[in-house]
Formats: structure tokens, C-alpha cells, sequence
């Protein structure tokens, strides 16, 4: 008999959470997000309220891992072996552990639910084909899976007048919380802080030799990747707590979203879901497909910044953006500080900070005392000038008014404004203090070309 599972939506409150191979680097980064709720740091979850969180890996107890499945109110199982020292290794840690965990979760009737961390290699099609690293993660799905199975089962064979109330939960799909919620995701490359390089991540290991100058090689530019952003993973992490997790099925690497296709309806290939049309798998939707080749052009620009200035494009969400921050997160020590250059005369200096692809660049200008500075216009360029330290006094002029009358904004770190530099104004900014610097940022809406600088000298 086919069974449509209706999910409860579970209450997600005080919740005592157990994470195996928490010193991984998905562990890790999932450990820190539900701290961060846990303290109240991150506000951004109301309703979630995270008791404890469980932290296990090769240095727990098996005692540990014993009173922490008793307890617990959600498992997400991240252990797991990549590299092994012989290929049993693989069966042994991506099969026997996700065994025992099961075992122990049995065996105090703890229904809670249960994610297990996968691969894509387990559909074991194409390139996976012959993989045995995709075996022992297709063999442990296939654990996960008839676990599920299994409390079904023992739905479908109950006797007895005490349950049929739960015959007729099942027949109208409600089970509310009799069957533990399975999670399986089939993860992609990932990529973020505190992935190991040089192990299993091609990310990981160039962003670490772009930022410690260590060498790398690309032997196909145009290889494809598939990758999922560790912060993208999380949030799909904490989406499962509150039973918003995303289902999915499967057809080879094909992800099909769920719903499935309908009652009778077949799908060539596809692993259809026990749970009779929910999914069987889970996703994160958001994933990134790009070439080696990119992701080496992208780095080489990251490492030239503090010479060029130049912020490449990193729109929000965009690829770009989190392959930046990931390869910030390798630089070592000395590499985390640079010089900029300082163009000082007896006036004071100006230093430009940020230059932009687009958006022009952003500088700092600091004026001595009694000093007037600029004394020009533009035609096309435009500025915003915004005192953060000191006294100062902006004047603007219009060329073309007859009566050449001034504008004036008195300005000062205490009570900080932007103020726009227009076109076709000439004007000028004079430090009004006689013994403090004035401190200026200065934006511009183009990043300065000596062969075309549209400055032109004119006194307001």
C-alpha cells in the first residue's frame, strides 16, 4: 500500500541538537550557526531556541555518543571518511558509523529526526560509476532509507484495537511524528571558511595557494564544477530544524524537486521516495556551476587587489562574491595588511582606498589646519565629500550663474553628512580649525584616469 507521509511541522523549541563529525568543515561551520542562535546572537531564527548542542567526533566517547542519542532532539550525521588509508576504510566509516548511530537512536525509541550528509558520487552514474567512495555513501542512503522503511512497516502491520487510531492516521497520510523525518542530501563540491585544501575541495586548495603564492595547476580550464557555498549549506541546515527542509528525487545527478510526479505517473530513472511522493532526498537550492578556468581569473584578480585597488563585480549571491570571502579567509598573517599610497604634500595627504570595476573608487583626504583644498570642476565626474574627523567649510559655485553666488555647508565628525560635489560646480572644502586635522572620505563616481581627469582648476 502506498503511503503519503504529511510532515508535521515540529516544535522547535529548547532544542538539544547532536552533530557528528562536528570538527569537519561542515561541522564546524554548522557548530558556530547554532551557537550563535543558542546565545542570542543570531536573531534572525524566532521561535528556534537551541538547548544544546551536541558535539561529536573521533575524540568522543562511545559513552557520549550513547547519552547524546538518548537525549537529543535532531541528528545531523556530517561523519564521514574522503580520504582513507585503504578502500575498506570507506565502507567502515561512511556505513558502519551511520549503523551504530541508527542502532542507538532504536534503542531509546527516539524518533527525532535524521540527516544524513551524501554525495552526489552515490548516484554512482557517469564519472561515480566505479566509485567506491560513492558506494559506502550509496550504502549508507540505502541505512537511512530503510529505516524509514522500517517504522513504516511496523505502522502497516499493527494490530490490535489500541491501534487504529493509527491505521486511520495512515490511511489519511498523518503520522504525525510516529515516523523520524529522514534527511539525505547528496551534497556537490563544497566550498567556504575552513575547508581543508589540498584534501577534497579544488576551491579550498586554490584559494590557499593564490593567497600563500604557492603553486597549483588547472589540467582542464573548461571542467564544470557543481559547488554549494558553505553559508548556503547552513542555511538549509537550520531550514531543517524548522521542517522546511527542500525534497527532492533524483535522476542520475538530476535533481527533481518535490512534489514528485503524481500517483502512477513514471519517471525513467528516478529513485522514487518510500514516503510515497515527498521526496526521498533533500537539495540546497542554491548551487554555482562554473569552470576551473574561472575560478583561477577570479582569484588572480583577488590577489592583485592590494596593488590594483580594484573590487572586482560581487553581486549579491553571485558566485564572485563568496569565492572572495573564502579566499580572504586563507590569506596568512602578513598578507592580511597592506600599504597604500600616501600622496602627501605640506597641505596633507590623499590616499585612494577602493577602486571599483563601475562604481568609480573611494579615497581618504586629510587637511591641515587653515587648508583649502580642491578649487576645480567637473563635467561628468561627481563627488561625495563626508567629514569624519575635524571642522571643516564646502563650497560649491555654479559657472554659469551671472550672480556667482556660493553655496555653503559647514561640516564636521560630530554630525556626519555626505555632501554631493556637482557637475559644472566648481568647489573647494577649507579646514576651518586652526590646530586639528579635517578628515574627509571622498567618493567619486569614477576611478581617476590621468589621460582624461575632466579637473579643471577654477577658484569658488
Amino acid at each position: 500500500m502506498e503511503v503519503l507521509l504529511e510532515l508535521p511541522l515540529i516544535s522547535y523549541f529548547s532544542m538539544k541538537i547532536l552533530i557528528t563529525g562536528a570538527k569537519g568543515f561542515v561541522g564546524k561551520n554548522l557548530c558556530w550557526a547554532l551557537k550563535n542562535i543558542q546565545a542570542g546572537k543570531d536573531k534572525t531564527h524566532p521561535g528556534l531556541t537551541v538547548e544544546a548542542v551536541f558535539e561529536y567526533d573521533l575524540d568522543s566517547t562511545p559513552e557520549e555518543l550513547d547519552a547524546w542519542c538518548k537525549e537529543c532532539d535532531f541528528v545531523f550525521n556530517l561523519a564521514g571518511v574522503n580520504r582513507p588509508q585503504n578502500q575498506e576504510e570507506f565502507m567502515q566509516g561512511n556505513f558502519g558509523f551511520a549503523s551504530t548511530l541508527l542502532d542507538t537512536l532504536k534503542k531509546y525509541g527516539n524518533k527525532c529526526p535524521v540527516m544524513l550528509s551524501s554525495s552526489q558520487q552515490a548516484s554512482l552514474t557517469g564519472r561515480f560509476g566505479n566509485s567506491e567512495y560513492g558506494r559506502s555513501k550509496k550504502a549508507g542512503e540505502d541505512l537511512f532509507l530503510d529505516y524509514e522503511r522500517d517504522f513504516l512497516r511496523n505502522a502497516d502491520n499493527a494490530d490490535g484495537a489500541d491501534n487504529a487510531d493509527l491505521r486511520n492516521q495512515k490511511e489519511s497520510a498523518k503520522f504525525a511524528g510516529l515516523v523520524p523525518r529522514v534527511l539525505i542530501y547528496r551534497f556537490p563540491n563544497l566550498f567556504g571558511k575552513w575547508c581543508r585544501p589540498n584534501y577534497n575541495s579544488a576551491v579550498a586548495t586554490f584559494c590557499n595557494a593564490f593567497a600563500n603564492d604557492l603553486p597549483y595547476t588547472v589540467n582542464d580550464p573548461n571542467v564544470e564544477l557543481e559547488l554549494l557555498y558553505i553559508d548556503d549549506l547552513v542555511d538549509e541546515m537550520i531550514a531543517c530544524l524548522k521542517g522546511e527542509e527542500h525534497r527532492c528525487d533524483f535522476n542520475g545527478l538530476e535533481v527533481i524537486p518535490a512534489p514528485c510526479p503524481p500517483k502512477g505517473e513514471i519517471v525513467e530513472g528516478v529513485e522514487h521516495s518510500p514516503s510515497g511522493g515527498l521526496g526521498a532526498y533533500c537539495y540546497v537550492p542554491t548551487t554555482h556551476k562554473v569552470k576551473l578556468g574561472e575560478i583561477v581569473e577570479l582569484l588572480k584578480s583577488f590577489a592583485e587587489q592590494p596593488k590594483t585597488l580594484m573590487i572586482p563585480e560581487i553581486p549579491s549571491g553571485s558566485f564572485a562574491k563568496k569565492l572572495y570571502s573564502t579566499y580572504l579567509s586563507y590569506l596568512p598573517y602578513e598578507k592580511t595588511a597592506f600599504d597604500l599610497k600616501m600622496n602627501v604634500d605640506e597641505r596633507g595627504s590623499f590616499t585612494e582606498l577602493v577602486h571599483t570595476l563601475n562604481a568609480g573608487q573611494i579615497s581618504i583626504n586629510i587637511s591641515k589646519p587653515g587648508i583649502t583644498k580642491g578649487q576645480h570642476w567637473h563635467n561628468t565626474k561627481f563627488e561625495q565629500f563626508i567629514v569624519v574627523k575635524g571642522h571643516g567649510l564646502i563650497q560649491q559655485r555654479n559657472l554659469n550663474d551671472p550672480e556667482g553666488k556660493v553655496l555653503e555647508w559647514e561640516v564636521d565628525g560630530d554630525h556626519i553628512q555626505a555632501v554631493h560635489m556637482l557637475p559644472g560646480y566648481t568647489h573647494n572644502i577649507i579646514n576651518l580649525s586652526d590646530t586639528e586635522d579635517l578628515v574627509t572620505v571622498m567618493y567619486c563616481n569614477e576611478v581617476f584616469d590621468p589621460s582624461r581627469p575632466d579637473t579643471f582648476f577654477e577658484k569658488v
